[in-house]
């Protein structure tokens, strides 16, 4: 009996072998970056960055300018005052690099914050054509994660999506 299951197991390997895997693929990225809720959240972000950008500006010329004002007289003052505008300046130099560690950070979770439904958007209609078109799984191809895709075995799951999305 268990010789007579065995061969039966040999001999229905090959044909659960030759049995086709059906998979999509796509691109993550290029598929986020066409959709309109994308290019409003990265106007946001971009809005916020010139913001940003400006009082970094505003800052930089703020210190530039009490440089300069202290080079001019800084022969003349007596060294209490020399030690004191010099530490007004580092103090000030300080401030502007920690602000614009804080901005490069606020900028990244504003970025994060802002595509994250986007994203959650497009994993969801990439999990319903996944469903609805009976894949085993869809690859993203974003940087070379697939070199080859044989197109007899998978398909490109991009039009499927995007109708999914307009959905």
């Amino acid at each position: 009996m268990k010789k007579t299951l065995l061969f039966i197991i040999l001999l229905a390997m090959p044909l659960l072998a030759s049995a086709q895997i059906r998979f999509g693929y796509f691109s993550f990225d290029a598929m986020l970056k066409e959709m309109p809720e994308y290019v409003k959240a990265q106007a946001d972000v971009d809005n916020l960055r010139r913001k940003y950008d400006s009082e970094m500006r505003r800052a930089e010329m703020e210190f530039n300018s009490k440089y300069e004002e202290f080079l001019e007289v800084q022969s003349t003052l007596v060294p209490t005052i020399l030690r004191k505008r010099q530490t007004e300046l580092q103090d000030l130099m300080e401030k502007n690099v920690e602000f614009r560690k804080d901005a490069e950070r606020l900028l990244k979770q504003a970025e994060t914050d802002a595509l994250s439904p986007v994203r959650r958007r497009l994993a969801a209609a990439v999990a319903a054509v996944g469903k609805d078109q009976g894949y085993a799984f869809i690859l993203n191809t974003d940087n070379d994660a697939c070199p080859y895709i044989n197109p007899e075995m998978g398909e490109d799951a991009t039009e499927l999506i995007k109708a999914q999305l307009t959905k």
